[in-house]
């Protein structure tokens, strides 16, 4: 019987890529002339994989979240997985936005990648949902390698990540 070949499709930023853009876009507002005598704050929480920003009003609300967006471009992180709050009133009239980073894959689009893989009818090839990725299994390393190419053309809403890749 043939080996069986597998691997991994996930989602996820890297949480150190974000901590250096979150750093980088500190130097930048200590720095540029439209954030001088503002208050602008911005916490991130490693554990919860979320970003908390809080500014003087949504005119610098705004500034700061563009800052911050042009930073994760820059580090690779995708924007895909990244999910910005609703702006809400703190104390003080100032304004706070949660942000929040996708770490692991939704059920929904779990789901949804392993049925549009069975969907195409690929020999032997199984997907299966362990936690938050898909393992998908073959027999013939050249079919992964199709459903790979398959599973980059489709948008499923988050950047897909492809590893732990075993013959």
């Amino acid at each position: 019987m043939a080996a069986q070949a597998s691997f991994d499709v996930s989602t996820g930023a890297d949480l150190q890529e974000v901590d250096n853009a979150l750093n980088q876009a500190r130097k930048e507002i200590r720095q540029r002339y439209d954030f001088k005598g503002s208050n602008c704050v911005i916490e991130f929480d490693r554990s919860k994989a979320s970003i908390t920003l809080e500014a003087d009003d949504e005119f610098r609300m705004n500034a700061l979240w563009d800052v911050i967006q042009s930073k994760l471009v820059r580090r690779k992180v995708p924007l895909d997985n990244v999910t910005a709050g609703e702006d809400e009133p703190a104390a003080g009239g100032r304004v706070r936005r949660n942000v929040a980073l996708m770490q692991g894959l939704p059920a929904d689009t779990a789901r949804a990648i392993v049925r549009d893989i069975r969907a195409q009818g690929w020999k032997k090839t199984q997907a299966a949902i362990q936690g938050d990725e898909v393992r998908v299994t073959s027999p013939s390393r050249d079919t992964l390698q199709a459903v790979i190419a398959f599973l980059k053309e489709q948008d499923y809403g988050v950047e897909l990540n492809f590893g732990n890749y075993r013959a």
